[in-house]
């Protein structure tokens, strides 16, 4: 540690994210460290990682948990900020972690998000596994474990939990298609799961958590401040756990 202070890794998990890549990278050049992992890369992603580190990890994971902590594993930083390639990380954000961990004690920081879809900012209604508005994204090295699920991986944290106040851009989808791409590859990655779990549930219980999750989020989390867009989220929110079900009930790999 040559200045005294804690060092801050960044951390960058990417599969073909050669759009998105440089202008993550760019945003967290003032870290002590940026590791970036390539999975199962085929398109020019690693030669613009190659402009901003040296430090890469390339391989093939069928888990998202266990190449996120691959990720975690690679890092030297005392601490770590797990950014995705569709984020864009504000300077002012940089200089709130390095004040916040020149003299924390292990643990982690939740960091709040603003959510795009398209150039529209959508604040409202996010939540029950369709988006987040905060998540664990700072943590003291060995503070966090990805749990091994192909789909919103469970999260092992230790030490106390403290809140950052400054937002990620985070640029979620690009259009409602998008979105409809995105709900059909993760409803199969958590059919994958459910089967491999043994219990994929019941229709009548999704069926409830279809109403449910559709309140929580239009309701409970103000979705309906966001007019169309917040249907739209807590539409996508409900239908996750029922196609979810059906997939892994009719459908095989």
């Amino acid at each position: 540690m040559k200045s005294g202070r804690p060092t801050l890794s960044a951390l960058v998990v990417a599969h073909n994210e050669e759009g998105q890549l440089a202008a993550c990278l760019e945003r967290l050049v003032s870290a002590d460290e940026i590791v970036v992992v390539l999975d199962k890369c085929t398109d020019a992603s690693r030669d613009i990682a190659l402009r901003f580190t040296d430090r890469l990890s390339e391989g093939s994971w069928t888990i998202e948990g266990a190449r996120r902590n691959a990720g975690l594993e690679a890092c030297t930083g005392d601490w770590i900020l797990e950014v995705d390639a569709d984020e864009r990380v504000p300077a002012a954000l940089i200089e709130e972690i390095r004040a916040a961990i020149a003299d924390a004690e292990s643990g982690y920081f939740l960091v709040p998000f603003d959510n795009y879809v398209g150039s529209r900012l959508v604040r409202y209604g996010w939540g029950a596994s369709w988006g987040v508005s905060a998540a664990p994204r700072l943590s003291a090295r060995g503070a966090k474990r990805w749990g091994e699920q192909r789909i919103h991986p469970r999260l092992q944290l230790s030490g106390p939990k403290r809140w950052l106040k400054t937002p990620i851009d985070h640029y979620v989808d690009a259009s409602i298609s998008d979105m409809i791409l995105r709900l059909d590859r993760y409803t199969t990655a958590r059919a994958q799961d459910l089967r491999e779990s043994g219990d994929i549930g019941s229709f009548a219980n999704n069926l409830r958590r279809m109403i449910s999750r559709f309140a929580k989020c239009y309701v409970g989390r103000k979705g309906y401040r966001e007019s169309h867009y917040g249907f739209l989220i807590a539409l996508f929110a409900a239908l996750y756990p029922m196609l979810s079900y059906l997939k892994a009930r009719l459908e095989r790999d």
